[in-house]
Parts: structure tokens; sequence; C-alpha cells
């Protein structure tokens, strides 16, 4: 395919998110060699508000700016976490989730080289995601869970200091940056559900650039695509603005898919878990049932309310 325009690709300018538009552009390039690919560094509210708690910023921090951009025509795509995507997309826009996930997991990157039950009380763990800490604080209320903002080597640099004695992070963001050996203990996610869309990419561009449609699609695998429409039908369900901390993780498994599903309140002291099961080709509607029976099973107490 040859395009009568070299293809710009907006991107923040951490390294994983570097790491992570490469991932995408590699498989681009292997199908269209003679599409030329120029990423265009850009800075986010979420990068410019480096030390606001990530809660107060709100999911789409690090997306909305770059998507202004695109709306504005300096860019044609932008490669993006999939968890960093608001629930509301522009309407001039649209997101494929493009490339294969990676481990969907969230690891515990331990200074002494510990598991999570195997951490002495009061030892001071570092995450800025509500998700991670009421799941970590329900299954050990003896941990402090402090805030960490910062890349993924900042927050695993902070790890090694005097503040904490540990950090949980997700494994896909280790594995990006070639990291993963780092990772003391992979938490399983019956236990800590892994965040919405955690470990897929996603690629936004202009709902009427039929040519991007086309190259992009070329780079949608079926398995991801199954769990990440599953997981973003949860989000719109149980409510994508709601602060309480919310997870949703759907695995395949040749034609059926199973969902792991969680609500708590912000200190772990009230958890509520479900899953669902069933055809790969009913993915939305599983994702909007397991969102009904986690609000029917008694989160609709504290989700809805906020």
């Amino acid at each position: 395919m040859k395009l009568s325009r070299t293809v710009r690709v907006g991107s923040r300018s951490s390294p994983l998110a570097l790491a992570q538009t490469e991932e995408i552009l590699s498989l681009l390039k292997a199908r269209f060699a003679d599409v030329r690919f120029d990423v265009v560094r850009l800075s986010t509210s979420g990068d410019r508000n480096a030390t606001a708690v990530l809660t107060s910023l709100g999911r789409g921090a690090f997306v909305k700016d770059i998507e202004l951009a695109m709306l504005d025509g300096e860019i044609d795509i932008a490669v993006h976490s999939a968890k960093d995507v608001g629930p509301d997309i522009h309407d001039g826009l649209r997101i494929l989730p493009v490339g294969e996930r990676q481990d969907a997991r969230d690891v515990l990157v331990s200074k002494a080289g510990l598991s999570l039950m195997g951490l002495p009380a009061g030892s001071r763990l570092g995450t800025g995601s509500p998700r991670r800490k009421a799941q970590i604080k329900s299954i050990r209320p003896d941990v402090e869970v402090l805030p960490i903002r910062g890349n993924v080597g900042t927050r695993l640099e902070k790890a090694r200091g005097a503040d904490y004695d540990g950090v949980v992070i997700a494994a896909a963001g280790l594995a990006r940056l070639g990291r993963l050996s780092e990772a003391t203990e992979f938490l399983d996610v019956e236990q800590v559900t892994p965040d919405v869309g955690q470990g897929t990419l996603v690629a936004e561009f202009r709902r009427e650039d039929e040519e991007m449609d086309t190259i992009l699609s070329s780079i949608v695998f079926e398995a991801t695509a199954s769990a990440f429409r599953a997981e973003r039908a949860f989000l719109d369900t149980i409510g994508g603005g709601c602060t309480a901390p919310v997870a949703a993780y759907g695995e395949t498994d040749g034609q059926r898919m199973r969902m792991f599903c969680m609500a708590a309140t912000p200190d772990g002291e009230r958890i509520v878990r479900s899953q669902m099961e069933g055809d790969v080709s009913e993915v939305e509607e599983i994702g909007r049932l397991a969102a009904k029976t986690l609000l029917e099973s008694g989160a609709s107490e504290f989700v809805q309310g906020g």
C-alpha cells in the first residue's frame, strides 16, 4: 500500500510510551514497507501535572491533549495504553486494539525479594492506583499503601529507596521496557484483578480517515480484540466516570471467554467480585452481564455513589 503522505504518529515522551509506539510501528512497517511513519512527541496534562494524585486527573489525562492534536490535523494516529483511554471517545475519532496483549497481571517489585504475603507487617508499598490499593489492602490490611508518581523507571528507583519497601506495577510495562526480570511476584488475577485494558495497546485515528482504518485493521488480533471489547463493555455499564475502584479482566480459551470483575471501597474493607463466562461471539454481552452481576451483588452501594 502506498500513501501520498507521511503518517504522523503522536506519542508521549516517556520511555514506556515510546516503546509502545515503536512496538506497533514495527508491525505496521513489516506490512507497509512503502509507508513512512514519523513519531511526533507530545506533552499531556498528565505529564505536566507530575506531582498531582492520579485520581484527581481522571482517566484520559494522558490522552486528551493527543486527541486534540489529532482533531487539529497535527498527527494522524496515536498509540495509547488502553487503560488510559476513557469510556467516552470523541465523535470524530475511533480506537482499535492493535498488536497482541502483553501479560495483563500486576506484579510486586519488592526491595527484599519477598512475596506479598511474605512482607512484614507495616511494609510500605507504592502505587498510584486506587484499584491496586483497595485489592492489596483487602489481602494485607497490615501493609501501608502509599501514593507514588513517575514513569516506570522512576517508580522502580523509588522502590529501592528509603521511603518504600516495594511497588506494585503492571507486568506489561516492565516487559515492554525489557525489565520484567525485576518482578518479584506476579499477582493472581482473581486476587488483584487488572484494570480494564491493561496490557493492551490501542491506536486512535480520525473516523473519516479510511487509509488509517485499513492499515491499522491489519494488526488487530482476534484474542486481544475480544477481551478489549468485553472489558470496555464492562466499563461502559459499570460507569466509567465512577471514582470507586473497579476492574475487569477477560481471557479467551478457544471459543470461550471468562471474565473476572471487581469493585471495592478505596480502603479495601468492602470488596465484591464476580465471574462471567460465555461464547466469544458474545463478548460485549459478557462484559455487560459481568458489570450488572457485580452491581447486583452489592457493588452498587458504593460504585453508583461514586
